[in-house]
C-alpha cells in the first residue's frame, strides 16, 4: 500500500520540475497550514530557494524541495505561535470549523450523487482537521509518504532523519488517524 510510486522520468529543467510538483506542494502546504495565502507564500519561498540548487542533479531535486518546503512550513508555524502569544489577546479566535478552506477541499470528488459528494466532503474535512492535530513530525511523515508518495529514503532525506524515524512517525500518525477517524471506517 505504501510502496513507492512508479518512477517518472526525471525533469529536464527546474521549470519542468516546478510544473510537476507545484499543485501537490500547494495542497500539502495548505493542509499543513490551514491557510491558502500562507501555503502559497511557503511554496513560493521553497521554489525560490530551490533556484540556488539548479546545478544539482535532477535526482536530488525531489527530496531537496520537500526538505526546503518542510522548513518553510515549520517557520510559518513558529511565526504564528509567536504572533498568537504576542497578539492573541487582541484577536478573538474563530469558531471551530469556521476556516474550512484547506487543500483537501480542492481534490476532485469521486461521486456523482449529491449524498456521496457530501459524505466525501465531510470525510475530507475530518481528515484535514485530524492531520492538523497530529504532531508536526508525524504529519510531515504522513504527508510526504502517503499523500506525496515518496519512498522511505526520500522522506527521510526530506525530513532530515533516519529511515527508522520515518517509519516510526508514519506508524504513529496512522494509528492516531485511525483513532480520530474511526467514524469514517
Amino acid at each position: 500500500m505504501l510502496d513507492a510510486a512508479p518512477t517518472a522520468p526525471l525533469p529536464r529543467s527546474l521549470d519542468e520540475f516546478f510544473a510537476q510538483i507545484e499543485v501537490r506542494a500547494f495542497r500539502l502546504a495548505q493542509v499543513a497550514l490551514g491557510d491558502r495565502d500562507d501555503a502559497l507564500d511557503s511554496v513560493q519561498d521553497a521554489m525560490e530557494r530551490m533556484l540556488g540548487y539548479r546545478d544539482r542533479p535532477a535526482s536530488d531535486w525531489t527530496p531537496l524541495f520537500w526538505s526546503i518546503l518542510r522548513r518553510r512550513l515549520t517557520d510559518r508555524h513558529r511565526r504564528r505561535a509567536v504572533q498568537q502569544r504576542l497578539l492573541g489577546w487582541l484577536v478573538r479566535p474563530a469558531p471551530d470549523g469556521a476556516n474550512s478552506d484547506n487543500g483537501l477541499d480542492t481534490l476532485p470528488d469521486g461521486g456523482s450523487e449529491p449524498a456521496q459528494r457530501l459524505d466525501d466532503e465531510r470525510a475530507m474535512a475530518s481528515l484535514s482537521r485530524a492531520l492538523r492535530r497530529l504532531p508536526a513530525r508525524q504529519r510531515e511523515a504522513f504527508l510526504l509518504r502517503v499523500l506525496q508518495g515518496l519512498d522511505v529514503a526520500a522522506t527521510a532525506q526530506a525530513m532530515g532523519c533516519s529511515d527508522g524515524s520515518v517509519k516510526t512517525h508514519l506508524s504513529r500518525a496512522l494509528g492516531a488517524l485511525r483513532t480520530q477517524l474511526e467514524d469514517w471506517r
